[in-house]
């Protein structure tokens, strides 16, 4: 499990294509160390496995659903990525709960600084994401989202995008700041609120109970 609160961007060093994945080298020096064989890292919001370490460089394996599903199928040498590990048992929940499992692909709309005059590195920004269709039921105004792994909250939705207001320090130590309209983002829903949905479908035996939310670590 994650929460949405990226720890530091990687860079893509290579891309490996191979029969049925693709294997992808991530720089995080801000990793060196801490990351071993068999971890888990949220990468730009996709829960990956760590597979090598040459420090400051990881490998993971991305499988054809991956890159069909997410953004990591558009990397290039010279990506930036968001990074995080998994919260530790205990540790404080600082933006929502974040699976790592992607629902889809989204869209940047816009990206602009609310004060078009104001320094970029100081001023608010608002973003702009067209969600995918089957993510859409799952949008809820000021309700939560990861978008490329960053936990956010939904100001406005208006069927087919959200938008989110975009704290300076938010743009400035992810992905954001290098990213430009058309680019595909990773979209996961809370999956709180998918599970009440969910629920509500007719037909659904599933039910949110306190036993439930405390087995699997709510």
């Amino acid at each position: 499990m994650f929460t949405g609160i990226i720890e530091a961007t990687g860079t893509i060093a290579t891309l490996e294509r191979r029969q049925g994945t693709t294997r992808i080298a991530v720089s995080a020096p801000e990793f060196a160390g801490r990351l071993r064989k068999g971890d888990s890292i949220a990468v730009s919001g996709t829960c990956l496995t760590a597979l090598a370490m040459e420090p400051p460089i990881f490998y993971a394996d991305l499988a054809a659903e991956t890159l069909a599903r997410t953004s990591l199928g558009s990397l290039k040498p010279g990506s930036l990525v968001n990074l995080e590990l998994p919260t530790a048992a205990g540790a404080p929940l600082g933006g929502h709960i974040v699976q790592g499992h992607v629902d889809g692909r989204g869209e940047l709309v816009s990206f602009n600084p609310v004060d078009a005059t104001a320094d970029p590195e100081l001023a608010d920004w608002w973003l702009r994401v067209r969600v995918p269709e089957s993510t859409r039921p799952y949008m809820v105004q000021k309700g939560s989202i990861a978008v490329e792994g960053i936990s956010l909250t939904i100001a406005t939705w208006d069927g087919d995008i959200v938008g989110i207001a975009i704290l300076p320090h938010t743009r400035n130590v992810t992905n954001l700041r290098v990213l430009q309209a058309g680019d595909p983002l990773n979209v996961e829903a809370d999956v709180m609120i998918k599970l009440v949905v969910d629920q509500k479908n007719p037909g659904s035996t599933f039910e949110v109970t306190l036993e439930y939310l405390l087995a699997n670590g709510y």
